[in-house]
């Protein structure tokens, strides 16, 4: 009964969404990075699309809006990657991320993809309630217009960070950047991103009305948060071994966030 009720709560194209990830994110058996790479953001916005045209019958304004969030969010993100893995000034990073993942087998990558094909549906899962929600006559519900509101604003501040950071370090390609938005936190485009995924759990908080629902779209938030948590991290640790010695780092180190407006200024262990 339980299992029963579960799978009639599930969203419309739940199944549908979870194959677009995996055939969307299969190149990273070519290279593992596209499994989080491009694979993640076209696998977002291959999510949205698919969502669109099964619900195209009856997707109103409020909901084409927030796929079109996504749909521009997964975009942007994937072809940004592919534009930064051609530049000059990345292929150290590359190099150093190619030889992190030579040694993965098989097994291993299959269960990488699988695992990142069910949090790429987990990530949309909100959308997909709201969806479903509008298109049985509910309304749009402040929370929700709230939510999309905070994913403009998130995917708005992460496409701007990309940019700023990009143009400084084409020109000063062996320094850290630092201004712009990075006068305020160290990671804005991870800011933005993790502002954006807030907006989208938000999006689905009037319309959860399955214990289901609460779960797979926490899981979903709560990961993304984490990862976004994990890559601010990582970041950290790789410039600290590129730019520790010099003193005008540690001195922005020092006084600018990490991830957050807040006084927290690094996320070692």
């Amino acid at each position: 009964m339980l299992v029963g009720s579960t799978m009639d709560a599930l969203p419309t194209g739940s199944f549908v969404a979870l194959a677009c990830a995996l055939v969307i994110a299969s190149p990273g058996f070519y290279r593992v990075v596209h499994f989080i790479g491009t694979g993640y953001g076209f696998s977002i916005a291959g999510i949205a699309l698919a969502a669109a045209w099964l619900h195209r019958g009856s997707l109103e304004p409020f909901g084409l809006a927030q796929l079109a969030l996504l749909v521009a969010y997964g975009l942007r993100l994937g072809v940004f990657l592919i534009r930064r893995e051609r530049r000059a000034s990345y292929q150290k990073e590359r190099e150093v991320i190619e030889r992190s993942t030579e040694g993965v087998t098989f097994p291993v990558a299959v269960s990488i993809w699988l695992s990142v094909a069910v949090l790429y549906v987990l990530m949309s899962y909100p959308a997909l309630v709201v969806l479903d929600a509008l298109a049985d006559g509910q309304p749009a519900h402040a929370s929700a217009i709230v939510g999309v509101v905070v994913m403009a604003a998130g995917l708005g501040l992460e496409a701007w960070a990309d940019r700023q950071k990009s143009r400084y370090k084409a020109a000063n390609p062996e320094r850290f950047c630092d201004v712009g938005l990075y006068r305020f936190v160290r990671c804005p485009n991870y800011l933005g991103e993790s502002v954006f995924w807030v907006g989208q759990f938000v999006t689905g908080l009037a319309y959860y009305t399955h214990w289901s629902h609460w779960l797979a779209s926490g899981l979903g938030f709560v990961s993304i948060q984490a990862i976004m948590i994990h890559s601010a991290w990582r970041l950290e640790q790789t410039q600290s071994e590129r730019y520790g010695e010099r003193e005008d780092y540690r001195e922005y180190v020092s006084r600018v966030p990490i991830l957050w407006p807040l006084p927290i200024y690094s996320l070692k262990r």
